[in-house]
């Protein structure tokens, strides 16, 4: 059901005293000052690098389906098993219609809807909305365990449903980054993009006012935009991670590669994880949020 922000006071009252309430317990929002802290790593990060290179900054990493996949979900691709989640954050979630200088947007926020320690920002890709972002069981479980990094870290996750993918859909996310920064008086907000998705980052990556509130972005199974040197974010050399599968037929992964070794040898702070045998979706099932978050955070 759509709520308001006014029909969410209540609601998101009683979510911030539960979320007090776990972070007191777990070391509190101090820890985004430094590494976040674990949630599951032993089920998420312990995955296997079958190469690297350009110092580190290039890696493939082990997939398989039959282990990554079936191995991992109680129903393949549906939902994964109950270990791999953690629910006591929906504790912390709502659901809001934000206005923002006119453009109405939904989004799913899980975590303080102020004086957050850092803000990340999924968009998800076509045929997508908010729901997706905020699904504890689908992809793994993964995006029940970024929901938990964040909000369990002192930060904030919205999920919001971009409605296009061209200009339009970059105003509203461009007003979502304006939103969350003041509302965390100017804290990190990272983006992070997925599919057809990235179309919205590389955008905002050409948005000025935009890119001084970014701490950095993560760009999944993603387009590639050949005047990325071009944009505001990368004068202003903000961290940038791609991930993406091998053998993905939507956008092939030897564009998006290229395009970091060009980075790479311009010396930009960029990074690529390329999931051997991985599929369009591989990413988002099997990025390692912590991993990712702590880098960006610390670049």
């Amino acid at each position: 059901m759509r709520m308001s922000t006014s029909d969410c006071t209540v609601i998101s009252a009683i979510a911030a005293f539960f979320l007090s309430a776990a972070m007191l317990s777990s070391g509190g929002p101090a820890q985004a000052a430094g590494a976040l802290a674990p949630f599951k790593d032993e089920l998420f990060s312990k995955q296997t690098i079958l190469q690297t290179g350009d110092d580190g900054a290039f890696e493939v990493v082990d997939y398989d389906e039959m282990r990554d996949i079936n191995g991992r979900d109680q129903v393949p691709q549906k939902r994964v098993q109950q270990k791999y989640v953690a629910l006591g954050i929906r504790k912390a979630q709502v659901d809001e219609t934000l206005s923002l200088d006119g453009i109405s947007l939904d989004v799913t926020r899980v975590g303080p809807a102020q004086n957050a320690a850092f803000t990340v920002i999924f968009i998800h890709g076509r045929d997508g909305d908010r729901r997706l972002g905020a699904n504890d069981y689908s992809f793994g479980g993964n995006f029940n365990r970024l929901k938990n990094l964040a909000a369990g870290n002192g930060g904030v996750y919205y999920s919001p449903t971009v409605k296009s993918f061209d200009s339009n859909g970059v105003a509203a996310i461009a007003g979502l980054i304006r939103y969350a920064s003041a509302q965390s008086h100017g804290r990190p907000v990272i983006l992070s993009c997925a599919s057809m998705g990235s179309q919205v980052c590389w955008g905002i990556a050409r948005d000025e006012a935009s890119v001084q509130r970014l701490k950095g972005m993560l760009i999944m199974s993603g387009v590639t935009d050949p005047d990325f040197t071009k944009s505001a974010f990368y004068k202003a050399k903000l961290p940038l991670w791609f991930a993406h599968g091998s053998r993905d037929p939507v956008y092939a992964a030897g564009d998006q590669q290229a395009l970091f070794e060009k980075l790479h040898k311009a010396k930009y702070p960029a990074r690529f994880t390329l999931f051997q045998t991985g599929n369009h979706g591989t990413p988002i099932r099997m990025v390692d949020w912590r991993r990712v978050l702590n880098w960006i955070l610390a670049t």
